[in-house]
């Protein structure tokens, strides 16, 4: 049964990324930047509802008030797609951190560029820290949250946390912006590269604003609050 509801909800998912992609790049001529990515977050609403009703996957959101009313980094653990999809929600307007490959996929990639992310060659680290870091100042000042998985790629819930990029230490110290240590376990139920959706309930949980002077420590701060989390939902 799990598996003839998964089938269904990524009939739907493929589908309609086609039909999203297709108007974001017909509207990009013609309308902001922000009101796309409000029209991409109506969308992605629509794709969790859908995940919830066919596949019995839901989710609480523990620390919302900890977000704050200006621009900031939303940093996270990472292990697959659900949520890549929510956290662009959080936050209008906002910019993702994404590998460069990902705009490459036909019109995905090309709707994805539409919504301005930061991207990045990964096999390219100090490049790719310098853009994080130029690009996402640029961002920041101009009143723009960035969301940030500073593990640089997705990890799978039982094998823990992967070590962190200091970019989202050096970001926030540079622009004097909040960290938002951000935790969940979405990778139990939404597993990375698997059919199948796994019936449950997802946990993120937002963590206060973290302030500093020193990136080093400050990252080191984000990656202690997530890992004692971590520990505690996965």
């Amino acid at each position: 049964m799990q598996t003839a509801r998964s089938l269904l909800f990524n009939l739907l998912l493929y589908t309609s990324v086609i039909f999203i992609s297709t108007l974001i790049i017909v509207l990009f001529p013609f309308i902001s930047t922000v009101r796309l990515q409000k029209l991409s977050s109506i969308w992605v609403h629509f794709i969790l509802k859908s995940l919830k009703v066919l596949c019995g996957v839901t989710w609480k959101i523990e620390g919302l008030n900890n977000l704050p009313n200006k621009a900031c980094i939303l940093v996270s653990n990472h292990q697959g797609a659900w949520e890549s999809f929510f956290l662009q929600t959080l936050y209008h307007p906002s910019s993702s951190i994404i590998k460069k490959e990902l705009l490459y996929i036909p019109l995905f990639g090309w709707a994805l560029a539409c919504l301005k992310p930061i991207h990045i060659k990964r096999s390219n680290k100090l490049a790719s820290l310098k853009k994080v870091i130029k690009d996402g100042s640029d961002k920041l000042k101009g009143g723009i949250s960035i969301i940030l998985f500073p593990e640089g790629t997705r990890a799978m819930p039982l094998k823990g946390l992967k070590p962190f990029s200091s970019s989202c230490g050096l970001l926030s110290v540079k622009n004097n912006v909040p960290i938002i240590p951000i935790c969940h376990n979405s990778g139990l139920y939404w597993k990375n590269k698997r059919f199948n959706k796994e019936k449950g309930e997802i946990t993120m949980r937002i963590g206060p604003p973290l302030y500093g002077k020193d990136a080093k420590i400050l990252t080191n701060d984000a990656y202690e609050w997530i890992k004692k989390n971590f520990k505690e939902i996965n």
